[in-house]
């Protein structure tokens, strides 16, 4: 985060206070003071401080996005540190994670620190770095865990690249249970996907394209559980996307490996017949899949097999998404609309209540990745969200803060929208008079 914006004083004044870490969930107010969490009561009269009227909003702990792409360095026509964190910043995110698919690549306590500088030169919201498990993220030798752990990664993964070395992965499961930091795979066995462009089924075949099945994604997951049994190494599921992965995820809690997942709000949302309809901008690796494989990612974030939700956020120029659809690059930007889709499909329905929807935003987010923060409690960072959960608003990616605007939501009616993100006291984004 920027120098010099970590400590501040702040009073929030009337509002509903949602904390899931702490069940709280009532009408108080809130004050930061020095960069944490002060005092929370029924009223607070302070003197000299900054006060920000939250009456009728939602207060919660800042959100937590543990699976971001800020694309800098190396890839800065499509999305840099500032840009990325302006809109994390705007979607109510307080710390978000960076993924290393960067060029160089955080494959090293150089190559590392290069990207910890710019952070702390241009970032508006607490940044965190996932460092590679492999040189180059090659998957033919592992990076150095140790030494990128104790420079300040706080998981290791290859990001859109599996680990298809079996016993490259058991080594930095092991080393893991070690560091007592996460290895956090994309899971997919290539061979299986080589040229797909979407899910392989109906759809696909009726579009005449090559498919991406849903057993390259259970293969490999189905192996690294096996491997986690061997090595008690702790394993977090990037993006989930099929009805099997649920299924295996759920088998893997109950023998209470040390195993955790995350799914993408698109893939709650959205099926493969949007590809029909929106082309590119409904191509995202893993790929949307079934209204089967929707509705059981949906079961388990109701039962509690998924732990948390991220956006994947993976921007992409206007050019690179206007390439035919086998040649277009994966993924869709999703920081500014990520809150919106939750309170809209999952909360609004009765899937989750609000309690639990943002407790896989934040809570759960700041334990699995072993993060501070994610709760509003005496001592905590002063980092808080506040939202309306009732407007109603129209997404248009013209307006994004991010540098790119693929998105397949351009057009739909949200409810619920971020007002203000606070970061260490520091109103780091405000729609607020």
């Amino acid at each position: 985060m920027r120098d010099g914006l970590v400590k501040s004083d702040l009073l929030i004044r009337g509002g509903r206070v949602v904390d899931p870490a702490s069940n709280r969930d009532q009408l108080v107010d809130l004050l930061i003071k020095g960069g944490k969490i002060a005092l929370i009561e029924s009223v607070i009269r302070s003197e000299g401080v900054s006060v920000l009227d939250a009456s009728g909003l939602v207060v919660a702990p800042g959100l937590i996005d543990v699976h971001v792409h800020l694309r800098e360095p190396g890839f800065e026509h499509k999305e840099t540190i500032t840009t990325g964190t302006k809109a994390a910043a705007a979607g109510g995110f307080s710390t978000i994670l960076a993924m290393p698919n960067t060029e160089p690549p955080m494959d090293s306590p150089k190559h590392l620190s290069i990207f910890m500088k710019k952070v702390r030169e241009k970032a508006l919201v607490r940044t965190h770095p996932i460092a590679c498990i492999t040189k180059g993220r090659a998957g033919k030798e592992i990076a150095p865990l140790k030494d990128l752990a104790a420079s300040g990664a706080v998981a290791f993964s290859d990001d859109g690249d599996p680990v298809e070395d079996e016993q490259i992965m058991r080594t930095a499961l092991r080393l893991a249970a070690e560091l007592d930091k996460p290895v956090f795979p994309h899971e997919e066995v290539k061979h299986l996907t080589s040229g797909g462009c979407m899910h392989e089924g109906v759809v696909s075949s009726r579009l005449g394209v090559t498919g991406m099945p849903s057993v390259a994604e259970e293969e490999m997951i189905d192996r690294d559980i096996r491997l986690v049994r061997e090595t008690g190494g702790p394993l977090h599921v990037a993006h989930i996307s099929t009805a099997g992965s649920v299924e295996l995820l759920r088998a893997a809690k109950k023998e209470r490996l040390p195993v955790t997942c995350e799914v993408l709000p698109h893939h709650f949302v959205l099926t493969d017949e949007e590809v029909v309809s929106q082309g590119t901008a409904a191509k995202m690796s893993p790929p949307l899949r079934s209204r089967v494989d929707v509705e059981a990612i949906v079961g388990g974030l109701a039962d509690g097999t998924i732990d948390l939700i991220s956006t994947d956020h993976a921007p992409h120029t206007a050019a690179e998404k206007a390439l035919p659809l086998p040649e277009a690059p994966f993924g869709i930007v999703g920081l500014e609309t990520a809150l919106s889709l939750t309170l809209t499909y999952l909360v609004k329905p009765g899937i989750l209540n609000l309690k639990t929807a943002l407790e896989k935003w934040t809570w759960s987010a700041a334990r699995t990745l072993r993060l501070p923060g994610g709760r509003l409690g005496i001592g905590d960072p002063g980092d808080v969200m506040i939202f309306d959960p009732d407007e109603e608003w129209r997404v248009d990616p013209r307006k994004f803060n991010s540098k790119s605007a693929n998105t397949p939501f351009g057009g739909y009616r949200l409810t619920g929208r971020t007002l203000a993100t606070v970061v260490g006291g520091n109103q780091v984004f405000t729609r607020l008079d």
